[in-house]
């Protein structure tokens, strides 16, 4: 099976892993602290802002809750998004607003976010879809000029940039993925960024049950009573591990060389799909923006998608849709809604597989495979 995903490690994070066996710790650490540093270096920010958590849900969650939404309170995201951010919004108690895309770069627009801000409109959630920054920069600034915050949801952009600047610190709050199907894995995991010192702080603290300070043997070297508990108010435990995060630091030194052959790949599958009939490619990048590429995307008929989907996987190719369209979900279901470039997209795009794994053999295979199913497929239809 030619995977959509598929995590690149090996010997190195298998070293970095028996090493932390051999220091009996596991649990959040050193080497926790030393992940937040490097991430924090690979961001361009100091590292008290970044805190490294169990999961990328666990940081939407976070973020949402430090803003302390209320009933009533409105979050814009586009509707292309992943789950846990809607999920996220109405644990708060707050209200999803789902906003429309642009159509081929699956990410929304200024004008998008735009139409769909009230006045109660405390927060916009943004993805940067398939590692494409996006309007991000536009964004931020209606946002700041509106007194909203900005969450960037970079699940999909650990290596993303704007004219150098890193994607996740354009917004007020940012949160990574490092689960198994991401670019920079450490099996689940996740980073929390916070633009704001005593923001950060607070959410450091969210994350360990809300303690204003540590508990166990680190604290008896300054505490009489170390196992006295400071909990200002409560949170949840929702923190990182030495484990993982010997892993993270492996990942994070081998993202430059990840990055570099997810590049080649889709330049190979931009060359060999060029003039496939029927069939649109991602859109080039604007000047000065860098993607993660996480994501390879094509879009034809609506009419075959499904059945070209199947024949792929037929050949033992397995391919994919995502983000399906949060308001079509029962749970979040808005009849009133209309978005019709998302309803577009949803009906007609398919996600290639791409990671580094992939050899230049696998990526023709997988050409081979959709140049045939399209080609049936339309002829089928025509008939």
């Amino acid at each position: 099976m030619i995977n959509l995903f598929q995590p690149q490690v090996g010997a190195e994070e298998l070293d970095a892993v028996a090493r932390v066996f051999e220091d009996h710790w596991l649990g959040h650490g050193p080497r926790t602290k030393t992940f937040e540093a490097e991430f924090a270096e690979h961001l361009g920010v100091a590292a008290d802002h970044v805190v490294f958590i169990n999961s990328g849900t666990a940081g939407l969650f976070l973020a949402v809750e430090s803003l302390n939404l209320q009933h009533g309170d409105e979050v814009v995201l586009p509707s292309l998004s992943f789950l846990a951010a809607a999920n996220a919004i109405v644990t708060s108690g707050a209200s999803p607003v789902f906003c429309d895309v642009d159509p081929r770069t699956l990410n929304p627009t200024l004008e998008d976010v735009e139409r769909a801000l009230t006045d109660r409109t405390r927060a916009v959630i943004v993805l940067h879809y398939g590692g494409y920054p996006g309007d991000i920069v536009r964004i931020a600034d209606l946002c700041r000029e509106r007194g909203v915050t900005l969450i960037e949801d970079a699940a999909c952009s650990v290596a993303s940039r704007v004219e150098g600047r890193a994607v996740g610190t354009f917004g007020d709050l940012t949160m990574w993925s490092f689960d198994a199907m991401k670019v920079l894995v450490t099996g689940d995991g996740g980073m929390l960024y916070a633009k704001d010192a005593v923001q950060a702080a607070r959410i450091r603290r969210l994350a360990y049950h809300g303690l204003a300070q540590p508990s166990g043997f680190g604290h008896a070297k300054v505490s009489a009573r170390w196992w006295e508990l400071d909990v200002p108010e409560p949170g949840r435990r929702v923190i990182g591990n030495d484990l993982t995060a010997a892993i993270g630091s492996v990942q994070l030194r081998r993202l430059p060389e990840m990055i570099a052959r997810r590049r080649e790949i889709v330049a190979l599958y931009d060359r060999e799909l060029a003039g496939l009939d029927g069939v649109s490619l991602p859109p080039p990048l604007p000047a000065g923006h860098e993607s993660t590429h996480y994501f390879y995307w094509v879009q034809m008929d609506p009419g075959i998608r499904d059945q070209v989907a199947g024949d792929l996987l037929a050949d033992g190719i397995y391919t994919t849709f995502r983000y399906a369209p949060l308001h079509k979900v029962p749970a979040y279901r808005r009849t009133a809604v209309d978005l019709p470039a998302s309803d577009w997209v949803s009906d007609r795009t398919l996600c290639l597989p791409l990671h580094p794994g992939l050899t230049d053999e696998d990526v023709l295979t997988v050409v081979a495979s959709l140049r045939g199913a399209v080609t049936s497929r339309g002829a089928e239809q025509a008939a």
